[in-house]
């Protein structure tokens, strides 16, 4: 067999070969199960819905803080590494705006989901629900939203008024959840 009739055979089957994948797909990864989809959804609504099973208070929830996130966020949630979580009150307004769980995040539920999400940082989902519900509490309790003894659940959470919550400006398209 001569080179270019080599090289034409080679391109047929080369042609053949991609046109096998592009049928069946490129062969990575498997399907996703119903029940592995749910375990992955993990989202929680303004509204609360959502929430798991659980409860914490903000006693318990400094114990896990200072064990999990003081390193990073500081002392009662100030002068850490990383973001400020507790302060701000009013600052929204001036040159020198500080957001924090208290004075920006417009829902409690939203903390979170975001503390269950994505913390702690080096280990994102390793807390347990009420290990999340204690947390919750207890950046609440620093931003003197809650009570230190007030019990944090799916009940409760979602009632939780954030100091910020009237001061954003809704989309047409997106009404708030109040």
């Amino acid at each position: 067999m001569s080179t270019p009739e080599r090289a034409t055979l080679a391109t047929m089957l080369l042609g053949l070969c991609a046109a096998a994948v592009a049928a069946q797909g490129p062969g990575l990864g498997v399907p996703a199960s119903p029940a592995t989809i749910a375990a992955m959804d993990i989202s929680i609504a303004p509204d609360g819905r959502g929430l798991p099973a659980g409860s914490g208070t903000a006693v318990a929830g400094e114990k896990i803080y200072v064990a999990r996130c003081m390193a990073c966020h500081g002392e009662k949630g100030q002068d850490g590494l990383h973001d400020r979580l507790v302060g701000g009150h009013g600052s929204l307004a001036s040159k020198a705006p500080v957001k924090t769980v208290g004075s920006y995040w417009p829902y409690a539920t939203t903390l979170f989901d975001y503390v269950r999400r994505t913390m702690p940082y080096q280990e994102p989902r390793s807390l347990q629900d009420g290990e999340v519900y204690a947390l919750t509490a207890y950046l609440l309790y620093l931003n003197g939203i809650v009570g230190q003894q007030e019990v944090v659940d799916a009940t409760s959470l979602p009632k939780v008024k954030m100091p910020n919550r009237d001061s954003f400006v809704w989309s047409p398209e997106v009404p708030p959840q109040r």
